[in-house]
């Protein structure tokens, strides 16, 4: 049987970047991996706000990764403009299934887990629009978008990415417990499995309209930058921090099989990949 084409856009971007690594690593059975983005190495060229919609391959699966992380209201606004032209090139293709990555910040952060039930309330820029854009992809017609609200990915986060001032990581305290912020933790290489799992049940209409994206237990941040063999300190008190945002992801180990977030384990998927923490 032919494999299935993926469309992945945001080639070029951290996300995008690992999960090509991953992939290459271990080949995800069943699809082929179309890699968009505005890079030289891409396999489809293609500026999502400049470019018209380009012919992608019949019945392709688009996992839309592509994503403003920052910048003004202007450039966060990019998130959602790009829904158009993303779901016009998927039923201009006769797209199977789309499959759009969001945010753990879309939530109020919370050490609750955060289920797929409770009502959206970003507290932050970049959650309010990524949540817009959600709704974007959701009003545009064309394949069921299937909404993908992922928690920190290991090396695709500022914690554990390339650092150039040599210094210690400065964590915020959080007051009355260790470790700094707790947040949920996928690991790229769990993400890439996930993804690939979660392409194929697209195809068969098999996933919900919204899942989130995550391993348990969460952590702190310190236990990962100790597993990392990071240097850090805390810095001063900061009354805008953000002790937890915690996701449940109870929905998708219902579908896929997790394995337990453990500070080791994360870490060394990022080091299969070659990237180092």
């Amino acid at each position: 049987m032919a494999a299935s084409p993926v469309v992945v856009t945001g080639a070029n971007g951290r996300l995008g970047a690992l999960l090509r690594r991953a992939w290459a690593l271990e080949p995800a059975a069943g699809l082929m991996p179309v890699w968009a983005g505005r890079g030289p190495d891409a396999d489809l060229r293609w500026d999502i706000l400049a470019d018209p919609p380009p012919s992608l391959p019949e019945g392709a699966i688009v996992l839309h990764l592509a994503a403003v992380l920052r910048g003004d209201t202007a450039a966060l606004g990019q998130n959602a403009a790009m829904a158009a032209p993303v779901m016009a090139a998927a039923r201009q293709s006769g797209a199977a299934a789309v499959l759009v990555a969001s945010t753990a910040a879309v939530y109020a952060p919370t050490a609750v887990p955060a289920r797929e039930t409770v009502d959206p309330a970003p507290t932050a820029p970049y959650g309010r629009a990524k949540l817009a854009a959600e709704v974007a992809f959701q009003a545009e017609t064309g394949p069921r978008p299937v909404v993908l609200r992922i928690g920190n990915v290991v090396g695709a986060d500022a914690l554990l990415g390339p650092r150039t001032d040599g210094g210690p990581v400065v964590l915020d305290p959080v007051p009355g417990r260790d470790g700094g912020p707790l947040r949920s933790w996928i690991g790229p290489v769990t993400l890439a499995r996930v993804l690939a799992a979660l392409c194929r049940m697209a195809c068969e209409d098999r996933l919900p309209s919204l899942l989130n994206l995550a391993t348990a237990p969460p952590l702190p941040m310190a236990d990962l930058l100790d597993a990392a063999g990071r240097a850090w300190r805390y810095g001063p008190p900061n009354p805008a921090v953000v002790p937890a945002a915690v996701l449940s992801a109870e929905r998708l180990a219902a579908l896929y099989p997790l394995p337990e977030a453990r500070a080791g384990g994360l870490v060394a998927e990022l080091a299969r990949l070659r990237v180092s923490a």
